[in-house]
């Protein structure tokens, strides 16, 4: 064991195998079957207890840890769809310092596309919770929407997308670029 690394003690590693199995059963719950077991601000509460765990103590990093994947895999009543580019999912930041190292994060890459740190500009909305989607044009015309999945394969979606009245079937813009992809969220309002 390399000196840099802490020794785990029992019980860290009994909560880290205990918050990576409820998490993954949660998960599950809510992707798979569409019945959350806990309210989202638990999952994201026991989700960062467990990444701060794996900080702590990389040797507690496991290849099945739900801070290891984006989303679950497709399910199989729809086609399976390979993103040509990985839609990647965003951190949760509560307090000031997470949202401080957001910056720095931001600002340390973007300098090295020689982007200045006065150039950046953040805006912030309330979070929705809905289905992460990418809509696909080519030619002008809608081809495909799929959703993240586990950010590399996601689920064919198109013919329930057709149906949002909001989304263009086809794109306005002339001439229209050969291939553009679109990324967003995809959600029901209560009242709807």
């Amino acid at each position: 064991m390399p000196a840099s690394r802490k020794r785990v003690p029992k019980s860290v590693a009994e909560e880290a195998r205990r918050l990576r199995n409820d998490l993954d059963d949660y998960n599950y719950a809510y992707h798979v079957l569409a019945e959350p077991k806990v309210p989202d601000a638990e999952f994201d509460r026991l989700f960062q207890r467990l990444q701060q765990l794996e900080d702590e103590y990389p040797d507690l990093v496991t290849p099945d840890s739900p801070t290891q994947r984006v989303g679950p895999e497709p399910a199989a009543e729809f086609r399976e769809v390979r993103h040509s580019v990985p839609m990647l999912s965003l951190s949760n930041a509560f307090r000031d310092d997470e949202v401080s190292a957001f910056h720095e994060r931001i600002t340390a890459r973007l300098a090295r596309s020689g982007i200045e740190p006065e150039q950046i500009e953040y805006v912030a909305e309330p979070k929705l919770d809905g289905t992460a989607i990418s809509i696909r044009y080519e030619k002008g015309v809608l081809v495909q929407a799929a959703t993240r999945g586990d950010g590399t394969r996601g689920e064919d979606v198109t013919h329930n997308v057709r149906t949002i009245d909001s989304l263009p079937l086809k794109l306005r813009r002339r001439p229209a670029p050969a291939v553009v992809e679109v990324r967003g969220e995809v959600f029901m309002p209560k009242e709807g």
